[in-house]
């Protein structure tokens, strides 16, 4: 029997579905992040730690031979990453795209329309005419604008602020700086996290009525709105929001026209596993 294989992995997690040729789902799998930018070797043990998982779950006791793969991972546009993992896997077949393609594809079907995909990272999408451009997306370094990772940093940056009386205290700002051992702490808290620590502050920011968190949380709903309207400017489509914090920005933001998914990413990552078989 020939098998698909979908593989969605972002900051996160890793997710995996192995389906027959006709999309019947036989078993689903899950690992720890894969952003193959950030950590090549680490995304590579996590796609194949996912897939071994989703075999297992289908009662097969090895990878099939005859796999061909869809994988949609955060960090597969900088450049060489995609190449550098085909090489390292085992499939027979594959195509990797960014976790925005395959998000895109199981959300919106064959239909038209903008995706704002956010989690741990973000990514928008739009889709005219079956063509799929993808804006942000490019890291936490340089972006991911609205992401947990974002709402977390901005969190923290509130709090050396406050310490240099740039901005109110406030009892929670208060509260991350004992959390974190005071300014010092918090300086060597990010020079080592990754994106997922930051962002394990994010639900702070939806969670506090505390002025501060509500401070960040508005700046960043203005960060997604501005992205938003300019690319309804581009080609007035309904939004559908995507990942943890999507339903959240989408009750932000109840004036943009909104359409729920259709799918998910791992539909998505099927979807070009067809493509690649």
């Amino acid at each position: 029997m020939a098998f698909l294989l979908g593989i969605d992995g972002g900051g996160s997690g890793c997710r995996a579905a192995l389906a027959e040729r006709s999309g019947r789902i036989l078993g689903l799998g899950a690992a720890g992040p894969a952003n193959i930018a950030s950590d090549p070797k680490g995304a590579k043990e996590s796609v194949l730690a996912a897939t071994r998982a989703a075999c297992a779950d289908a009662g097969l006791a090895s990878l099939p031979e005859n796999l061909a793969a869809g994988l949609g991972l955060a960090g597969a546009n900088a450049a060489g990453a995609a190449d550098w993992l085909s090489e390292q896997l085992p499939f027979a077949k594959m195509r990797v795209e960014t976790d925005a393609i395959t998000a895109t594809l199981g959300a919106l079907g064959a239909e038209d329309g903008i995706v704002a995909a956010l989690g741990t990272g973000s990514v928008f999408t739009l889709r005219v005419a079956g063509r799929v451009q993808s804006f942000g997306g490019w890291g936490f370094t340089l972006g991911d604008e609205g992401s947990g990772a974002a709402l977390g940093r901005a969190l923290l940056a509130r709090a050396l602020r406050a310490v240099d009386g740039f901005c109110e205290k406030t009892p929670l700002l208060d509260r991350l700086l004992d959390d974190h051992g005071g300014p010092a702490g918090v300086v060597a808290f990010a020079q080592g996290a990754r994106p997922a620590d930051f962002a394990a502050l994010a639900p702070l920011t939806l969670s506090s009525t505390d002025p501060a968190a509500q401070a960040v949380w508005q700046a960043s709903v203005a960060d997604v709105a501005r992205i938003l309207h300019d690319l309804r400017r581009r080609a007035a489509l309904p939004v559908t929001f995507l990942g943890g914090l999507g339903p959240a920005y989408g009750a932000a933001l109840p004036d943009l026209p909104q359409r729920p998914a259709r799918g998910t990413a791992l539909d998505g990552a099927l979807i070009l596993a067809r493509e690649a078989a």
